[in-house]
């Protein structure tokens, strides 16, 4: 059996495939239920975050094993698996180690060094150990990614390459500014209260927030959370818990929401915000793109602009371009271009637009078409300028841009799909961060040399975890060979009683003894050996070799691997 991890992340998909690619908790123990019932699978676990999707399993075939779990992700997922599969990435073996470790030490995340991962990873694993869906291999695994992050958090500096997710996204809300000073008594909502909108609520509350508003679809959760805040020893902030019915009331007197929920549409649509927004300033949000139309959030001038009809065009009869239709700034080469007319046509045009006055191509006699047909255009464009039928520029003026208003409502959305209308982004006096901004935001941080200890780290611990595997691996056959050589010492005793009946108990036990020590003094020197062998790469076939020097029945270490996978499966979280 082999390790194989079948995922998307910010990294290989946009963030618009994530949202809908997103899987709520009935669609992650569904996937593990159904992962582990399909035949090349025999354990299963799903790492789902706000910026990942992976699904991890122990298969017997590496491309059916591929196939199966990308199926799968596809259908549980709700994206075709055409469109998913360009977004995929596989991994395998010690491959496969190497990017859960390098994930649980936050070298993947969005945010370099965010520590956050670790109680993902670990929920991950609770969950499958719930469905006894994870064995002995994705138990050690798991675990061991576990302690790989907590090393490299407490032995490196990584915590200074990046921050958590929520800190960065306060420190884009606060453009620059200091966080504590921008947050220092604005009133704050907090909509859900699952692990990020607690940690939210936390960090907000640290900042120096004066008050915390704690929204949630589970009242008594929002109301736990908020007697956390209000009794903590290093704050001072005032917490309180509302029903979710009450987030639009409470959105107008806030100055920060976070929103981090599991519900699978909008909670705050571009609509409500406009409308918060209007309500505290009482001016008309004209930016919005939710339910109005697009002219209407165009600037005076440039609607003025569009509508102002062009000099000299009108609708003549002979005209085979409707200049009325035309775009202020492009030119008759241009738009001839675009509609695609033939010289013919082009001639035509031009002898109307010089009042009758042909173009004589007369000189153009043996000349390539394509050169004679480039000069005629340049003439025609030009004919046309002259009668000041279209403006000679290619491009409009540039129109002074209109400075947006400071924002009065600060909006971060960290859920996957999305809890806040994309659309707000062009709402007036509003800023909002969200997953997609954050990924850009991100994109260019720089990587620290704490970062490249880290990545020793892992390289270090993925060799090491791939010799225990190994070695592991060949464990069944040696309990099942010591097994074997203890059935002999047994018979062969059993033996000696018959030929010496008189024998009393203390020789027997003596005799006992002395072949049990005999047997284990042969048999050490090539277990510990064989151990050893197992453990380099290429040292699967030692197993092999031992059961076939010693003639062990296969089923007799089928059945101590069994053993060994039904307790790792019972083992709780590290």
């Amino acid at each position: 059996m082999s390790l194989l991890v079948v995922g998307l992340s910010h990294r290989s998909a946009p963030v618009s495939v994530l949202e809908r690619a997103s899987l709520n908790a009935d669609a992650q123990l569904k996937l593990l239920q159904d992962t582990v019932a399909a035949e090349p699978a025999a354990e299963a676990a799903v790492l789902a975050t706000c910026n990942r999707i992976e699904l991890y399993a122990d298969v017997d075939k590496f491309h059916a094993g591929v196939a199966e779990l990308s199926t799968l992700l596809a259908q549980h997922s709700g994206v075709g698996l055409e469109e998913l599969t360009p977004y995929l990435y596989v991994h395998y073996e010690d491959r496969a180690v190497h990017h859960l470790f390098s994930v649980a030490c936050g070298l993947d995340s969005m945010v370099v060094g965010e520590g956050q991962i670790l109680g993902q990873i670990k929920d991950s694993l609770a969950r499958a150990q719930d469905l006894h869906t994870a064995g002995r291999l994705l138990n050690d695994l798991f675990q061991q990614a576990l302690r790989v992050g907590k090393r490299a958090h407490s032995e490196t500096g990584i915590d200074r390459a990046g921050q958590s997710l929520v800190t960065f996204g306060l420190e884009q809300l606060a453009a620059g500014a200091d966080v504590q000073q921008w947050a220092r008594g604005k009133k704050a909502l907090v909509i859900g209260a699952g692990s990020m909108s607690s940690l939210a609520a936390a960090t907000l509350a640290r900042s120096g927030v004066a008050e915390i508003v704690v929204a949630n679809r589970t009242f008594e959760r929002a109301e736990r959370l908020a007697q956390i805040l209000s009794e903590g020893d290093d704050t001072d902030v005032l917490a309180r818990a509302v029903p979710m019915d009450a987030v639009p009331a409470e959105l107008t007197r806030a100055d920060v929401a976070v929103s981090c929920t599991g519900a699978t549409g909008l909670v705050l649509t571009a609509d409500a915000v406009a409308a918060t927004v209007e309500g505290r300033t009482g001016v008309l949000v004209a930016e919005s793109a939710a339910g109005r139309p697009a002219a209407d959030a165009a600037p005076t001038a440039v609607r003025e602009s569009a509508e102002t009809p062009l000099p000299g065009a009108g609708a003549d009869e002979n005209c085979p371009l409707d200049l009325s239709a035309v775009p202020s700034g492009f030119s008759v080469m241009g738009e001839a271009a675009v509609a695609g007319m033939d010289a013919a046509t082009l001639e035509q045009h031009g002898a109307w637009a010089a009042s009758g006055t042909t173009v004589d191509r007369s000189r153009e006699t043996g000349r390539p078409g394509a050169e004679a047909d480039a000069e005629l255009i340049t003439a025609l464009a030009a004919t046309a300028t002259r009668v000041g039928r279209i403006p000679e520029r290619r491009r409009p003026e540039p129109v002074a841009e209109v400075p947006r208003p400071q924002p009065v409502l600060f909006l971060l959305d960290l859920a996957m799909p999305r809890d806040i209308d994309a659309a707000v982004h062009r709402l007036a006096g509003v800023r909002l961060v969200d997953i997609e901004s954050l990924a850009d935001a991100s994109a260019d941080a720089p990587m620290a040399a704490d970062v490249d200890m880290v990545r020793r780290i892992v390289a270090d611990e993925v060799a090491a975890f791939g010799a225990a595997q190994r070695a592991a691996h060949i464990t069944p056959t040696v309990v099942a060979l010591r097994s074997m050589a203890a059935d002999v010492v047994t018979g062969e005793i059993a033996r000696l009683e018959g030929r010496l009946p008189g024998l009393d108990d203390k020789h027997r036990a003596e005799i006992t003894q002395t072949v049990k020590r005999v047997v284990d003094k042969l048999l050490h020197a090539p277990t510990v050996r064989v151990k050893q062998l197992a453990a380099e790469p290429g040292g699967a076939g030692y197993a092999d070799a031992l059961r076939t020097l010693f003639d062990l029945d296969p089923e007799t270490v089928a059945s101590v691997s069994r053993a060994e996978n039904s307790t790792e499966k019972n083992r709780g979280p590290a």
